[in-house]
């Protein structure tokens, strides 16, 4: 191919850019070079001009197509030096805004830096006292074991009762009055009443705030007590000094060892020097004073409209990323000070570093600072741009092109409106198998600002998933290694994803050890894994942001990931590492895929999520086949409500432009954000669903399903009879859904039991291994769950992946035929019938691409019935005429009886409320409709009376609602009532159970948010804890042994038995796997077999107290004996 560069470089970068295209191209002119080059060799140099690029740089790429025709392919560095065409403006007149192109828009930026300069000032005070003094001397080799109070609740204390004081009639002008005529006195403070137990509680409106920032800039308040905790479930706030007043020492501040009462005092005493002895830090307050003041009609402003939220938001991140910055940093050797104060140590010396006022002042001057970069936050980060694979094309599969029709819908509606609304929740419903993936990324662009890049986050429930989704858009998008980054929680992982052959071994990274200052801590995991290959720019975010994987995390445009690492946005506690994320989301819009795999308590973490989204302005997508109208509901309140706090602190239109998309059609609206909207958005929803109903009901039935009785025979024990009426359904299954394999004329079928917990799946496993089938029959089973180690999980799901994705057209014979393992059971089967079972817990019912021919499931809620249907014939056409699905009349639980729940662990049946009245299937679905077609009408549009007591798939929307609080928001409020009349009418009306905790819409009321008690009670990825142990090869044996030095065995503390499966049940395992062959094969040596156990051998398992005896062997994993 023939391409032109035109270089528009400045200073510096002339250089560079000359020295890299010179080296490739002939130079025609003096900024401008031609050549002959290959894809990959203009790859490369796009990739190095990348290398050297800074805000200097300005480079386009021209592909000459014809004698009359270019084509502009990219531009690197700065693309406002050429048009979209790549043309060179002719002439241009300049303006100096003095940054309003980003500070206009951001209206309360100036209060925002006011506060977080005040915050930053103060926020370290408490460091002053004579205890925490003694601590960082290094002379003083007495230490105790923690501050009977912390730091920031004495800093809370000295700053309460400086504003406290009389004479500053609770108002903020008098306070900040006195600061900026006669500073602050601290001899005459009164140690008798800093030993008070509310130090948040009747401050005027900006040192509430300020004492907030102060006293969380480390946690937020949380009591440690759980009684403490409880106390408040039922507790409603009607105002932001109500929350404040509730927070004691006791809400994480204190510790209360044996030394406290002896050690009390001592975080009261000054003797050494008082901070107000310090000048530079007394003149800093008065200008920081100064500021505030100015900027106090800008805050009653905020309080009025509800931007405060936001506005705390930012002041917190900026306080906490500022102190971060500043720690991390030498001292200071030319400042000069009276004062003996310190603030920290140096982590490997443990020397005193910075002085106190040093600490103080430069830390409000780097938070500042950042405030005034948020706009570049929010816009700066690097964008994909040039995606010809999103481009509609004329030859795209008739499956697909529903795909370009939403984006041409979308299109028009942005035209049509205007774009007077920023704010959009989009909802993709599309089939599995339509390309719901690929449409979010087309979609997301054409929502794009200028509707032809792509900045966004797309985050998924499991690591498998991120890695098959980040391949797919590498593959499909052609996105290149600089727009695309994937992120995982595992490096061990991510390597064996990558593999498939020997993978070259480094060193695993050791984590960071104890910095010595809280504020010293990582913004990310030590052991997340960014897979990024694009290059940094050298700009205004690296003052900041000093580590290259922190930035990567920005930068990346499109950015792959588990939702945990998106999660810690709203879900961290304590610490920095919601910082990262939460910048992230100031500048990518957010796609949940496979949103309805949430349920319970994660689904109330995610809404909050959301919320945090619209707040920061972004665009929210969600993604399912089989998302219930209460999900969609409950979700878009979240969104609407954080947006509504966005557009008041920016000036936007506050309604939101809500889009339903699925492969029938597209649709949009302009919702208002009022409550009484909600209504209007119900009527959308339901008007789209209907449409998609009627468009599912006209589809081809390639799933039916029927229920297969489980009746009690009373001669074996009750788990035996429930195992032979599911291999008894297998045969039945097999018999009607088969291939016959031509040479040997075996009839194969591939089929999936689903089963809901491990235990029943590898005791189901072993039977159908040594039970007695039919002469005629032969069987390969093999289980799969998640109790297994990683590399054998790993070896079986890619073997899986190999055989399971069937997309032959009807006539065709498997692919499966021809794999080698598969082969080999085809060759040594003696028998007319070869049946591949796999008995799988609910690992198989999300992101795995494989299609079985017939299922038998034991079922835990309706949506797990749906997606495990997902998995029959997923990609292959035709109807079917007899059941491919076979529905188990009772799970396990039930069948055994003595359970009043038993939908529960997986499922929806989780407490009194939700407790069904029979639990035979029977009577809880419509057999009748199953027997037509298993499609996802129930689960997407709900009866307008619920029956959740005697309806599976009524009881999901009943809990899905009752999860999302859309109960509590449904209805219109009433006009002209105060809060806290309408909170005791809620109280008059609801039920007891309705507590704030309880629901979403309680999560993003009543200033809760303030403090961790969200998070306590509702935990994303809740469990109980588990025990990290791995499988190691050593020079004479194979064992369980903990992540500590010298890897010591853990077989016999924990009853640990290794068990090789009996000859017999060997011969009809499907897969059967070595590990210790495994270990070799990813060795580079027979010496490195230690370490490369170490890193792939990695299980965890809930491990309980007591006379537990577990059982292991390669092919059925660690599992409890029964």
């Amino acid at each position: 191919m023939m391409v032109t560069f035109v270089s528009q470089c400045e200073k510096n970068a002339l250089k560079k850019t000359r020295r890299v295209l010179d080296a490739f191209a002939n130079r025609i002119g003096d900024n401008t070079w031609q050549t002959l080059i290959t894809e990959d060799g203009l790859l490369t140099i796009k990739k190095m001009l990348g290398q050297t690029a800074s805000r200097s740089t300005a480079v386009s790429c021209h592909w000459i197509r014809s004698r009359s025709r270019s084509q502009l392919l990219w531009v690197v560095g700065n693309k406002k030096k050429f048009n979209a065409e790549g043309y060179v403006p002719v002439n241009s007149t300049e303006k100096d805004l003095l940054n309003s192109e980003f500070e206009n828009d951001w209206k309360y930026l100036p209060l925002i830096k006011a506060i977080t300069g005040m915050a930053a000032l103060l926020h370290d005070w408490g460091k002053a006292s004579v205890l925490f003094q003694e601590k960082l001397n290094p002379e003083i080799k007495t230490k105790h074991k923690g501050d009977p109070l912390r730091h920031e609740w004495i800093s809370c204390l000295l700053f309460h009762q400086f504003v406290a004081n009389p004479i500053h009639q609770s108002q903020d002008e008098a306070w900040l009055a006195t600061l900026i005529n006669q500073s602050i006195d601290e001899t005459c403070f009164n140690t008798n009443v800093l030993q008070k137990e509310k130090a948040l509680a009747e401050l005027p409106t900006a040192a509430a705030l300020i004492a907030w920032l102060i006293v969380s800039h480390h946690r937020l308040p949380l009591p440690k007590e759980e009684a403490l905790c409880n106390n408040q479930r039922e507790v409603d706030n009607s105002s932001l000094a109500d929350l404040l007043a509730r927070i004691t020492p006791a809400w994480g501040y204190e510790n209360r060892f044996d030394e406290y009462n002896a050690l009390l005092p001592k975080c009261f005493e000054f003797p050494l020097e008082l901070l107000s002895n310090s000048s530079i830090w007394l003149v800093e307050l008065k200008r920081r004073a100064k500021d505030l003041l100015h900027h106090l009609p800008l805050l009653d402003l905020a309080m009025n409209d509800g931007s405060w939220r936001g506005i705390l938001h930012h002041a917190r991140l900026c306080l906490m990323l500022g102190d971060h910055y500043y720690s991390s940093q030498p001292n200071d050797h030319q400042w000069k000070t009276s004062i003996d104060l310190y603030a920290n140590t140096d982590p490997i010396t443990k020397a005193r570093k910075q002085k106190l006022d040093e600490h103080l002042v430069n830390v409000a001057k780097v938070a500042v600072n950042t405030v005034k970069l948020l706009p570049f936050f929010e816009t700066e980060p690097l964008k994909a741009t040039e995606l010809n694979e999103l481009a509609p094309k004329a030859n795209t599969p008739k499956a697909f092109r529903w795909q370009d029709k939403a984006v041409r819908k979308i299109n028009e509606w942005r035209e049509h409106t205007e774009d007077k609304s920023q704010g959009y929740f989009v909802v993709n419903m599309a089939s599995t198998g339509c390309g719901k993936t690929i449409a979010n990324a087309k979609i997301m662009q054409a929502l794009s600002e200028e509707g032809e890049s792509l900045r966004f986050i797309l985050a998924l429930g499991l690591r498998t998933l991120t890695l098959q989704t980040g391949d797919e858009y590498k593959e499909r998008l052609k996105l290149q290694e600089s727009d695309l980054a994937v992120l995982i929680g595992s490096k061990a992982i991510s390597e064996l994803h990558q593999s498939g052959k020997k993978v070259e071994k480094d060193d695993i990274e050791p984590e960071q050890a104890d910095a010595g200052s809280e504020s010293l801590e990582s913004l990310q995991d030590e052991n997340d894994v960014l897979d990024w290959q694009g290059v940094l720019p050298e700009e205004e975010l690296t003052t900041v942001l000093t580590k290259e994987k922190d930035r990567k995390l920005l930068y990346a445009p499109v950015l792959v990931c588990t939702i945990d690492h998106i999660m810690a946005a709203t879900e961290t506690k304590r610490g920095g590492r919601y910082i990262l994320p939460c910048l992230r989301l100031m500048s990518s819009d957010l796609v949940i895929d496979e949103i309805d795999d949430f349920t319970g308590d994660d689904l109330i973490a995610i809404g909050r999520l959301v919320h945090l989204a619209g707040m920061l302005g972004r665009k929210v997508m969600i993604s399912s086949a089989t998302i219930p109208p209460d999900l969609a509901l409950g979700l878009y309140n979240a969104y609407r409500q954080g947006w509504a706090v966005f557009a008041a602190s920016r000036d936007r239109v506050s309604s939101i432009n809500c889009v339903y998309v699925d492969e029938f059609n597209t649709e949009a609206q302009m919702v208002g954000c009022d409550d009484a909207d909600l209504a209007v958005y119900e009527a959308f929803q339901q008007r789209f669903v209907a449409k998609r109903v009627d468009k599912l009901k006209q589809q081809i039935s390639r799933r039916k399903a029927e229920i297969i009785p489980c009746i009690k025979q009373g001669e074996q024990p009750l788990e035996e009879e429930y195992f032979e009426i599911v291999k008894q359904a297998v045969l039945t299954k097999h018999q009607h859904h088969n291939t016959i394999e031509p040479e040997s004329q075996t009839r194969v079928s591939f089929g999936v039991v689903r089963v809901a917990n491990i235990q029943p799946c590898v005791e189901l496993t072993q039977y159908l291994l040594s039970c007695e089938w039919p002469a005629d029959t032969e069987v390969r089973c093999m289980p799969y769950h998640s109790q297994q180690v990683m590399l054998l999980r790993h070896a079986q799901e890619k073997h899986l992946d190999e055989v399971l994705k069937r997309k032959e057209k009807t006539g065709e014979l498997p692919e499966a035929f021809a794999h080698p393992v598969i082969r080999d059971h085809l060759t040594t089967c003696q028998a007319k019938n070869l049946i591949f079972i796999l008995v799988a817990t609910p690992v198989e019912e999300v992101g795995r691409d494989h299609d079985f021919d017939w299922a038998v499931i034991e079922p835990s809620s309706f949506r797990s019935i749906i997606q495990m249907a997902g998995r029959v014939r997923r990609h292959r056409d035709g109807e079917i005429q007899e059941p491919n699905i076979g529905l188990l009349q009772y799970n396990v639980k039930g069948f055994k009886g003595g359970s009043d729940r038993v939908f529960n662990h997986p499922g929806y049946e989780t407490d009194s409320a939700t407790q069904l009245a029979t639990h035979d299937l029977s009577e809880l679905v419509d057999e009748k409709s199953l027997l037509q077609a298993v499609n996802a009408i129930v689960r997407i549009q709900k009866r307008v009376v619920l029956e959740p007591r005697n309806n599976l798939a009524d009881l999901e929307h009943f809990a899905t609602a009752k999860t999302l609080g859309t109960d509590q928001i449904g209805k219109p409020q009433q006009v002209n009532t105060s809060r806290q009349d309408r909170y005791n009418r809620n109280r008059r009306s609801s039920s007891p159970q309705s507590c704030w905790y309880e629901h979403l819409h309680g999560h993003i009321h009543g200033y809760w948010w303030l403090t961790g008690l969200p998070q306590h009670f509702k935990r994303f990825r809740k469990s109980e804890p588990t025990v990290q142990i791995y499988l190691v090869k050593k020079a004479r044996s194979i064992e369980f042994c903990l992540p500590d030095e010298g890897m010591p065995s853990i077989d016999e503390v924990l009853n640990i038995k290794h068990l090789p499966l009996p000859p017999t049940q060997q011969q009809k395992l499907w897969l059967q796997r070595d590990y210790s062959e495994l270990v070799s094969f990813y060795s580079p040596s027979p010496e490195q077999e230690f370490s490369t156990s170490v890193r792939y051998g990695e299980i965890s398992f809930i491990y309980r107290e007591g006379n537990q005896q577990y059982s292991y062997n390669d092919q059925l994993g660690l599992v409890k004996s029964s």
